[in-house]
């Protein structure tokens, strides 16, 4: 099926995309729990692990089911090639590792998930690349963290969890400039939501485990971008070897299937809530790109289809109070994952970024009094009805 899908519209793409039916005519896609393949001769062995053929050799960096995962997401992102991962941060390790060296420098939005930062300052420099991290809506200061060796600009927008909105025309422009890379973690939005990559983005990264899974069942991750640059990210896989499973493909791939009409939902509930905070006496302020009094909200809809599903809003009293409102609720999950059915409630200052620095955070804006709610499934009325309980303790 994969041969005809270049003028098929999304929706057709996230069901059929990818996949070529086996000769046993499946209907639903297969799943190829091998690690390894057989092959017809020696020569045909040594033409396969060459690259003189193109062919499956092992399941570290060629399975059939992870391929039409790729193939898939590449056709929904609009780009030429996916390479999958075994979680998001993998994806995001694997663009550094593969595309950057000693000496090169990453300009940074400051309030990336909070393991970006870490990765980054505590691992990644020590490779000898160095970071500067500015504000993701301050496109002046992109342009004055640009040095000569600055090959990559990273954000995520929107940002997790303030939905703060980065203006990517603007940082495709100062990337182009610099002739440097433009990454964007999509995971908030999706294909579905927002195509960087139309906006002038080089790179898209996701964590599948969020809405691309939707239930929260695996981990995966996922880089889209150019062949010529997923060349070099494919040959990182291949050498180190942080690549998605055959099972965990499949579950993604029945994932991106219900992808938009989850997001749609997701979005509806969230916009809802968050309207219902605002007017909330013991809620101070409220963080969600879909309220008209949003700083980001107008550029927010240039940019995305909808506003997605992740509020989050501060109350007066810092931890403690924060703590209460959460432990007093009695459906929401309390974790750390999002883009579930099912709704979750969460700390971000002792959690998703508790091991940054106290400046770190205040960079970032994560208050104490800051919680984050990743809108799920459930009836709004029954998830209103909760965090009212939990905001009735304070």
């Amino acid at each position: 099926m994969d041969k005809d899908t270049g003028d098929l519209q999304q929706d057709t793409l996230a069901i059929r995309g990818g996949y070529q039916r086996t000769h046993e005519n499946e209907h639903a896609e297969a799943m190829f729990l091998t690690s390894s393949y057989v092959f017809e001769s020696a020569a045909m062995a040594a033409k396969y692990f060459s690259n003189e053929a193109q062919g499956n050799v092992y399941s570290r960096y060629t399975n059939p089911t992870v391929r039409s995962f790729e193939k898939r997401l590449a056709a929904m992102e609009g780009g030429e090639q996916c390479v999958a991962t075994a979680s998001g941060m993998a994806a995001t390790l694997s663009v550094i590792m593969a595309l950057l060296q000693s000496g090169d420098h990453v300009v940074c939005s400051q309030d990336v998930f909070g393991s970006t930062r870490v990765m980054m300052d505590k691992y990644i420099a020590k490779f000898g690349v160095s970071v500067t991290y500015v504000p993701l809506v301050d496109i002046d200061a992109w342009q004055a963290a640009i040095r000569p060796e600055t090959k990559m600009l990273f954000c995520e927008t929107p940002s997790n969890p303030l939905s703060e909105i980065a203006d990517l025309e603007a940082l495709a422009a100062v990337a182009k400039h610099a002739q440097a890379l433009l990454v964007v973690d999509n995971c908030f939005c999706t294909p579905v939501l927002q195509k960087p990559l139309q906006w002038g983005a080089d790179i898209v990264v996701h964590s599948a485990t969020k809405y691309i899974d939707g239930q929260g069942r695996c981990l995966g991750g996922a880089v889209v971008g150019s062949a010529t640059l997923m060349e070099q990210v494919e040959g990182f896989l291949r050498a180190a070897g942080p690549t998605m499973s055959p099972f965990n493909a499949w579950v993604f791939l029945k994932g991106l299937e219900t992808l938009r009409i989850r997001m749609q939902a997701h979005s509806a509930n969230a916009a809802d809530l968050a309207s219902w905070l605002q007017a909330h006496p013991k809620v101070s302020k409220v963080y969600y790109s879909g309220l008209p009094d949003h700083p980001g909200h107008l550029l927010a809809k240039k940019q995305q289809s909808d506003f997605g599903g992740v509020v989050a809003f501060e109350v007066e009293g810092g931890q403690d109070a924060a703590w209460r409102v959460i432990d007093s609720t009695q459906m929401l999950s309390l974790t750390a994952n999002l883009g579930d059915a099912k709704t979750t409630i969460v700390h971000p200052a002792t959690t998703t970024h508790g091991r940054l620095s106290d400046e770190a955070r205040l960079e970032a804006g994560i208050s104490d009094g800051l919680i984050r709610v990743a809108v799920g499934l459930e009836d709004i009325i029954d998830i209103k009805a909760d965090l009212e309980r939990g905001l009735a303790a304070l």
